[in-house]
């Protein structure tokens, strides 16, 4: 697993490539809170590049995403394959997160 952040027009771009899973999520979730220090509240997850997610993984996201609301931020999944967009549906993540086709779908949403 890798992961790359970036900024763009203000909005922090998380991209996890490989997997996320039990051996993983620490790792993600340390890199991971290390992207949000400071006031950022914005944050978008690219993961396009995402071949495999666990519970474990699933939680490193949702705890991003708490964090992002509980600072009145905005937060958005994008670029999902369709085995990791069910993970999310089945879990029941897609009521609380919005799911984007692209990045830059992702991006206007969180813009808005």
């Amino acid at each position: 697993m890798e992961i790359h952040n970036r900024m763009e027009n203000g909005v922090l771009i998380i991209t996890i490539d490989g997997r996320l899973d039990a051996s993983s999520a620490p790792l993600a979730e340390e890199e991971i809170k290390k992207a949000l220090e400071g006031e950022q509240n914005r944050l978008l997850f690219d993961l396009s590049s995402l071949e495999y997610l666990s519970s474990g993984g699933l939680r490193v996201i949702l705890g991003a995403a708490k964090e992002i609301r509980r600072r009145d931020g905005k937060v958005a999944l994008a670029a999902l394959k369709e085995y990791v967009y069910e993970i999310f549906e089945v879990s029941g993540f897609t009521a609380m997160i919005p799911v984007k086709d692209t990045v830059e779908e992702g991006l206007k949403e969180i813009a808005s």
